[in-house]
Order: structure tokens, then sequence, then C-alpha cells
């Protein structure tokens, strides 16, 4: 792993402004952000799998690709990814895992992750340990994906995505065994609100082991945290949106 692949992060212990904004956060390792490639711009040149990496900031493993040109890149290893492997991006790159291609170029039904949302920005979609989207149509000028959500989303046949499934299928049944994993992590002590007193959470107080005392849960501060819809009604991407997640088909 070289230094100039990675960078450190400053922790902020889920403070903002000197405040919490984020509580049960602080401590933990050090821990340095490893670059993933995200817009696979090294068109046509390949690079070989030098390496399967931890990334401790991630869910997912990376990989380090050595391209024949001397540099090497982070990118996302994928399910059955092994050192020594190929790789390309790049109208010429196959449909091998981690190849790397426009949406236009990748048939219906094959398995992709690391989706742009927007042409050249890079990918920011279908990238935690696991992830994997399908591509279920194509027509005018736009690619119908169904996402890991279920959600079915328009997206420009121009943008790139990279072939294959994310790696590390095993970290979401993955079982912290002690106290001590969580502090490892930067995660603090987390105390029930029907266990505190009821100054400090509207769940606390009563006799004995009474329950919320109310028809559903609300925050510390008293707000419901149940069935509150917190996406914008008119947010610009929503007539993308073909299906949303959760919707039953028709």
């Amino acid at each position: 792993m070289g230094r100039k692949l990675t960078k450190a992060i400053r922790k902020k212990a889920g403070r903002s402004k000197g405040r919490v904004a984020v509580r049960h956060q602080g401590g933990g390792e050090k821990r340095r952000l490893r670059n993933i490639d995200w817009k696979r711009n090294k068109f046509d040149i390949p690079g070989k799998v030098e390496a399967i990496e931890y990334a401790p900031n991630r869910g997912a493993n990376v990989a380090l690709i050595l391209y024949v040109d001397g540099e090497r890149r982070y990118i996302l290893a994928t399910k059955n990814m092994v050192v020594g492997d190929q790789v390309m991006a790049g109208p010429k790159a196959d449909f091998s895992e981690g190849n790397a291609m426009k949406l236009a170029r990748i048939p219906s039904g094959m398995p992709i992750h690391n989706i742009e949302f927007r042409i050249g920005k890079g990918a920011q979609l279908v990238r935690g340990a696991g992830a994997m989207a399908l591509i279920s149509a194509k027509e005018d000028g736009m690619a119908h994906i169904k996402l890991p959500s279920g959600e079915l989303r328009k997206f420009p046949l121009e943008c790139m995505a990279t072939i294959g499934q994310v790696g590390n299928i095993a970290h979401g049944s993955k079982k912290l065994k002690k106290a001590g994993d969580k502090r490892h992590r930067g995660i603090r002590p987390t105390v029930r609100g029907v266990a505190q007193h009821p100054g400090s959470h509207p769940h606390g107080g009563g006799e004995g082991r009474s329950g919320i005392g109310m028809p559903s849960p609300k925050t510390p501060w008293g707000k419901k945290t149940l069935g509150k819809k917190t996406r914008k009604k008119k947010k610009d991407s929503n007539k993308y949106i073909i299906r949303h997640r959760g919707e039953k088909r028709r």
C-alpha cells in the first residue's frame, strides 16, 4: 500500500461546530482512507490485480491494480476476483469481472456495480459489500436499472459501470463478539430510552418494565421516529425513478 494511494482522516467524533450532531461516536483506531478510482478513466490500458486488501473505512475489500504503464490504482474487489486477474476499462474491455465500460455496451441481465449517476462524475451508486444491480431494459438513450434497494431507475447510456458483484458478501452477516469490537470501530455505548430518566428521554420513567408508554416511539427530543418520509417531494431526479423501492409491481 503506497502512501500516495491513501490519505489521513481527521476524526470529528460526531461533532459539527463543537456540538454533537451524531451521538455515540468517538475513539476508535486510526485509519487511512484508500483513494479509490471511481472514474475508471484509464481507457484501454490493461492492468493486473497485484493484491486484494482490507479497507478499514468500507465493507468491501479493495484491489490494488498495477497498470502496464507503471501506475497503481485501487478499485473495489469483485466477488470472484483473485490476484493475477487482468482488468481494463473502456470500449476495448471484455465482459470480465472488474472491467468498466459504458452502460450502452453492457448486456441486459449482467450484474454490475459502481454506477455513475452523472456522466463523467465517477461511480456513486452500488458500492457496498455484496451489492449488485441489473440492467432490465434500454430505450430512448437510457438504461433501466434495478438497484439493490429494489428501486427501478433510468440512467444515461453514456454513464460508466463495472462488471460483477462487489465482493466480501459475508460482511453484512458478521457479528461483533465483544464490546471492544465496537469501540475499535469508533462506536460509543448506547443506552435504551426506556432505561433512562424521564427527564432525559420521552420513553423513560415508570415502575419496572413499563415499556415506552406511548403509541409510537420518539427521539430523545420528542419527535416521532416511525413513518416520516425524509426525501424531498420535488427532487429533480424523481423523474428518472420508474418504480420506488418497496413499491409492488403492477
